[in-house]
């Protein structure tokens, strides 16, 4: 299996005085096709590695395992692996999940009506998460946290994290993808994998921005809280007030802004 996920190139690093050539460690990015059961559900361009809790974190969020419990992971349904190059992951469930649907996807801030009907679709499957109140605290020093887990950010400073936060401030999981939604989607499906689903009171820190599909996959983990280094959208926000998760935003320097906060029933 190839686990190669960074590059060295030639670069020049110029300034006033002049240019001088250096090697530079970029991030690899590569497509991934995911299957379930036979059939394509998506496509996302990714970092190799961690391949099979990406796929399964997938279909979690999406709501295509509907419940039913993964049988197996693995490279290409159909031949080679080798001859895919490792870019196709078949999640299998013996046929027992639904037929796949196409994906929930992202909704843009401007459409209002469609970001209503995103979020009733949510609802519909998933119910308010019901979980003690998460410190917030442990919010604020996330980042901090997180960032010595973070050794491909560190090499190459060109991907994006996510981590699993107890209420302690423990890292318990860090991933790392060029994408901030596969990078949850591989914290997600570990979890999976694990038996660990849902976690009810563990906090989830993403690098960057909070979007309406980052919320929408903590949601479905079941996550109390997620804590962003960047903004969250306005659909976002909608999305945590609806899961019942708190949701902070501009976490930095043991600051950070609170966009929604959980309500105890």
């Amino acid at each position: 299996m190839r686990t190669g996920r960074t590059r060295q190139v030639l670069a020049s690093r110029w300034s006033r005085g002049g240019a001088l050539r250096h090697p530079d460690e970029l991030i690899v990015e590569e497509p991934l096709a995911i299957h379930l059961d036979g059939a394509l559900v998506a496509t996302t361009m990714r970092t190799p590695g961690h391949d099979f809790e990406l796929a399964v974190g997938f279909c979690h969020a999406e709501g295509l395992l509907a419940g039913i419990a993964v049988r197996g992971v693995r490279y290409c349904a159909t031949g080679s692996a080798v001859d895919t190059e490792f870019n196709v992951v078949t999640v299998e469930t013996g046929g027992l999940a639904p037929t796949p649907r196409p994906r929930l996807g992202t909704v843009g801030s401007s459409c209002g009506v469609c970001g209503r009907v995103a979020i009733d679709e949510l609802c519909a499957r998933l119910a308010p998460v019901d979980a003690p109140l998460f410190p917030l605290e442990t919010l604020a020093a996330a980042p901090d946290a997180v960032r010595e887990a973070q050794a491909l950010f560190t090499l190459t400073g060109g991907v994006h994290a996510a981590a699993v936060l107890a209420p302690d401030g423990r890292v318990l999981l860090v991933r790392e993808d060029i994408g901030r939604h596969n990078a949850v989607d591989k914290v997600v499906g570990r979890l999976l994998l694990d038996g660990a689903l849902p976690v009810h009171d563990m906090a989830l820190f993403v690098s960057g921005r909070a979007s309406f599909e980052l919320v929408q996959k903590a949601w479905a983990a079941g996550f109390a809280a997620i804590v962003a280094v960047s903004a969250p959208s306005a659909l976002a926000v909608d999305t945590a007030r609806a899961g019942n998760l708190t949701l902070a935003g501009f976490a930095r320097d043991g600051r950070m802004n609170i966009y929604v906060e959980q309500e105890q029933s």
